[in-house]
């Protein structure tokens, strides 16, 4: 699935300067999307349970490192796909932790916190369209524009967060059954973008959304206990397993910056 135009690396250099410091959304895309929002799970739940640090510390941490990572990937000159997917890492876990504090330590629960953080994202698109009359992928160029990704960016993977565990959990499905659902989710989604023509801008945050869910339930199945119909999988390992498959997917399947509309 591409939704931007095609990069040429021997494009006149003041063409090169309008291209885009994020990926091209290609195959390979989704797959280090779906195993970095998985890994965010078992790295959150690693630092916060297994460290028994808790949810409100360990949210201090990861947004703090989710600060810094955002901050060089805006001052950076051209796109770094290493640089990309560490940030992309970094909401992911700040994700994790700051949706778990919210549901389990304020006690707004599953529905309410997705509620809350639905609301967010919606607001965080509306207010970034509003601004700068697109929210595509290949609009993303500026340093504003940029902002309004990453931000949009941690509600979504945040409100995924929720959203799976309300389906895992509340809704009764299991980790099992709820990426079942959101699997399925993320197919009709496929179909749509190849046999109808919805928005392209529209199905690629609806698939963006759905990947974390999709994560969120993975990485509960790999270490979560026996009992509650987990794998009792090492939180260390997982995250670790994880890191690498994406690191190898990197090195080797180059990624090309999306090439910029404006």
């Amino acid at each position: 699935m591409s939704l931007s135009r095609e990069y040429d690396p021997d494009m006149p250099q003041n063409v090169q300067a309008a291209v885009s410091k994020v990926p091209e959304v290609t195959l390979i895309f989704w797959v280090i999307k779906i195993l970095a929002t998985t890994l965010g799970e078992t790295g959150g739940d690693a630092v916060s349970m297994s460290m028994h640090l808790g949810y409100l510390v360990s949210t201090f941490i990861f947004a703090g490192l989710f600060i810094v990572m955002v901050s060089i990937q805006v001052s950076a000159k051209k796109f770094h796909p290493f640089l990309y997917w560490a940030t992309i890492i970094a909401t992911t876990t700040v994700g994790t932790t700051l949706a778990d504090f919210a549901d389990r330590s304020l006690g707004v629960g599953y529905a309410g916190g997705t509620t809350i953080l639905l609301f967010l994202l919606l607001s965080s698109l509306f207010i970034w369209y509003r601004t700068l009359g697109s929210i595509a992928v290949d609009s993303v160029s500026s340093p504003k524009s940029e902002a309004f990704y990453w931000v949009t960016i941690m509600f979504s993977q945040t409100l995924g967060t929720a959203l799976g565990d309300w389906s895992a959990d509340t809704a009764g499905l299991g980790y099992e059954g709820a990426a079942l659902l959101f699997g399925g989710a993320l197919a009709v989604i496929a179909l749509a973008y190849y046999f109808t023509r919805i928005s392209r801008v529209a199905l690629f945050w609806a698939a963006f959304i759905l990947t974390r869910p999709l994560g969120a339930v993975v990485g509960d199945f790999l270490d979560k206990p026996l009992a509650d119909g987990g794998l009792a999988l090492s939180r260390y390992a997982a995250t670790i397993t994880l890191l690498v498959l994406i690191a190898l997917c990197i090195a080797f399947f180059p990624q090309r910056p999306a090439k910029a509309t404006t």
